[in-house]
Parts: structure tokens; C-alpha cells; sequence
């Protein structure tokens, strides 16, 4: 449970519920994170303009590359929520979720490509306390995936030490999301309204 229990909607202003019933139609709930930031409604709404020019602005890397570096960072960090969230938008995406339990392996699993090792491991670098990037490591993934596509990695990489390190401050954990359940059908109202209901 949360340090800070999230604000109920019927607290929450006129914006701010608009922002739960998005989140809820698009996720099946409404992410714990968004709830307790929004004891701080500018921030809220600041945080959800953000999130989604960070998404439309996305666009260099192949989503696999860029959603499997922010992952390593979720368990780096120990964030429980930003694996369950993250596990759920790879399933969604139709990546291959499996590999994700082997992600420690990384270095000399097969399930990873070269490029895929190389961002990695520039996520621990980066998430590392200090941080250990190296010279090689910039050069070699500039070298893959041009500048851009290093400058968009290592923006989501940052993004989500901050996310993560929020939300593990915060005591913000997993709420189920992974599950193939978490995101229910959109052409079943009744089911839709069930889980707003908490049943």
C-alpha cells in the first residue's frame, strides 16, 4: 500500500476525474501513481501532458529496444509498479513478455540481440549509483542507432529512474496490471463498469 494513499475521484477535481476515466477505460484502473499525484493536481496534469508528448515524440527506436531499457531500470530500481505497468504495455504491444524473467541473464542469454545487450547494459550504467557510462558504450550505441536514436534511449532510461525512483519513495507496488486480465475487452461494457466498481 501506498505512503500516500491516492486521492478517491470523488475528491478530485473536474480534470483530474476526466484523467481517471481515461486512464480507466484505457488501462482497466487507474494507475496508483496517477491517484497520489494528484493530491498535487497541477503536477498531475503537468505529469500526464508530459507522458504523452514523451509518446508521441518517441518515434527513433523500435519500441521493443526502448520499452525492454525501461524495464531493466524498473528492476534496477526495484520499482514493483513500473515492472507490473511495463510487463502490461510490452504485452500489449504484442512484444515477447517471456524473455522478461530471464532479463538478469541478459548479458549471455540468447533471447537478447546484441543491440538489445548494449542498451541494457547502458541502463544499468545509467541507473547505477553513481552512474558508470563509459565513452565505449556511448560511441558503440550512437554507432547502432544513430544520434537520435542514442539521444531518445537515454531520455527514456532518465524518464524512468525518475518514475521509478517516485513511485518506490512513494511505496507505490504492483497493482495487477500484468495479468491478461488487467485490460479488459472494450466491447463489454459490463465488464468495464465491474471493474470501476472494484468487483
Amino acid at each position: 500500500m501506498a505512503r500516500i494513499p491516492g486521492l478517491p475521484a470523488n475528491e478530485a477535481g473536474v480534470l483530474d476525474r476526466l484523467i481517471y476515466w481515461v486512464a480507466e477505460r484505457r488501462f482497466g484502473g487507474v494507475p496508483e501513481p496517477f491517484a497520489v499525484v494528484a493530491h498535487h493536481p497541477r503536477l498531475l496534469r503537468a505529469a500526464v501532458i508530459a507522458e504523452a508528448a514523451y509518446g508521441w515524440a518517441d518515434r527513433q527506436l523500435p519500441s521493443s529496444l526502448r520499452n525492454l531499457a525501461v524495464y531493466r531500470v524498473a528492476t534496477v530500481v526495484g520499482c514493483s509498479w513500473c515492472v507490473d505497468f511495463g510487463t502490461m504495455l510490452q504485452r500489449l504491444e504484442g512484444l515477447d513478455v517471456d524473455r522478461l524473467a530471464h532479463i538478469d541473464e541478459y548479458p549471455t542469454s540468447p533471447l537478447y540481440t546484441d543491440v538489445e545487450r548494449q542498451a541494457l547494459a547502458y541502463a544499468d550504467a545509467m541507473t547505477a549509483q553513481p552512474t558508470t557510462v563509459t565513452d565505449d558504450q556511448v560511441a558503440g550505441l550512437e554507432a547502432a542507432l544513430g544520434r537520435a536514436g542514442l539521444v531518445e534511449l537515454t531520455h527514456a532510461i532518465a524518464l524512468e529512474n525518475m518514475r521509478a525512483r517516485s513511485n518506490h519513495a512513494l511505496g507505490i507496488t504492483d497493482q495487477g496490471f500484468a495479468a491478461a486480465c488487467a485490460v479488459p475487452d472494450r466491447t463489454d461494457p459490463q465488464e468495464l463498469q465491474g471493474r470501476s466498481q472494484g468487483r
